[in-house]
């Protein structure tokens, strides 16, 4: 399955005063099985973007094709679209309710009507997905867990639904540092296990440089560049045009290349960066370790 944008362009009250081009002519193309990041400012046309992929914005104009559907053609099934593609606003955990987390996470399944059998099978596959023991996590009520563990409540409320496509809005938004890892680490692993498209948001270069197979710049409404980690974050003049950085690891190597050693163009990891900086210290003489 993949995911085809077309010239896709939004604008808020068209005709009014007030009239905005929140997304102006973007288009690309998603694999099956991809990890795909989107980046850009506050107020760049990210989230209108996301609203679109799932069917809660209709484009002025372009078309979006997940698999053979166009979901953007009148008389598709919001239902059927959102079975599809699932999203997880930043802050998810304000969204829970119900009174139990098992309550909370079986919520999506009931309303596609499905037995209670396959609806408590859906609930304990998603909790073990995000790391959460059923046993132990189901029967508390989620307004008693940690801000970590409620994030990965939230989400297991969306992939209890077995979306094709997940779809996450700053994920690790407002977490302390570890529970921003254990979130990443979770993503990563229902990414691995369920072999889905998965796009994420973030502001956070490190973690797009680390996780994705393909970036989306986007800019004032439009996509200003996209590619590989390595093909993005080798233009940084581009990326600071548009208000982005370089991930940190690049950025302090970049401030070694300056300074004559004979470092990689585009280096996104920590532990390329030891390697690269090991093997010239210890080649030619420079130094003896």
């Amino acid at each position: 399955m993949s995911i085809q944008v077309k010239n896709l362009t939004h604008i808020y009250e068209p005709g009014l005063p007030t009239e905005s081009v929140a997304l102006e002519d973007v288009s690309f193309e998603i694999q099956d099985g991809e990890m795909v990041g989107i980046i850009g400012h506050t107020g760049s046309g990210k989230s209108t973007l996301l609203q679109h992929l799932n069917g809660l914005l209709k484009p002025t104009s372009g078309q979006i094709i997940v698999g053979d559907t166009d979901i953007t053609a009148r008389g598709v099934s919001m239902v059927e679209i959102r079975k599809r593609v699932g999203l997880v606003f930043q802050y998810p955990e304000y969204q829970l309710f119900e009174e139990t987390v098992a309550l909370d996470v079986a919520f999506g399944p009931k309303n596609l009507g499905l037995s209670e059998e396959e609806i408590d099978e859906r609930v304990r596959e998603a909790l073990e997905l995000v790391g959460l023991d059923y046993e132990e996590i189901a029967p508390r009520s989620p307004f008693e867990l940690s801000g970590g563990q409620k994030r990965r409540v939230a989400l297991a409320g969306v992939i209890a639904m077995r979306p094709e496509v997940l779809i996450l809005d700053e994920p690790t938004a407002g977490l302390d540092p570890k529970a921003h890892k254990d979130v990443l680490k979770m993503i990563e692993e229902v990414h691995r296990r369920t072999g889905n498209i998965t796009i994420l948001v973030s502001h956070n270069m490190a973690d797009i440089a680390r996780l994705c197979d393909h970036i989306l710049v986007i800019d004032s409404g439009k996509l200003v560049t996209s590619g590989t980690p390595e093909e993005v974050f080798s233009q940084k003049e581009k990326l600071e045009e548009v208000g982005l950085a370089l991930p940190p690891v690049t950025q302090f190597a970049e401030t070694l290349r300056e300074r004559g050693l004979p470092l990689s163009p585009t280096i996104l990891s920590t532990q390329q960066a030891v390697e690269e900086i090991y093997e010239y210290l210890t080649s030619e003489g420079n130094v003896s370790i």
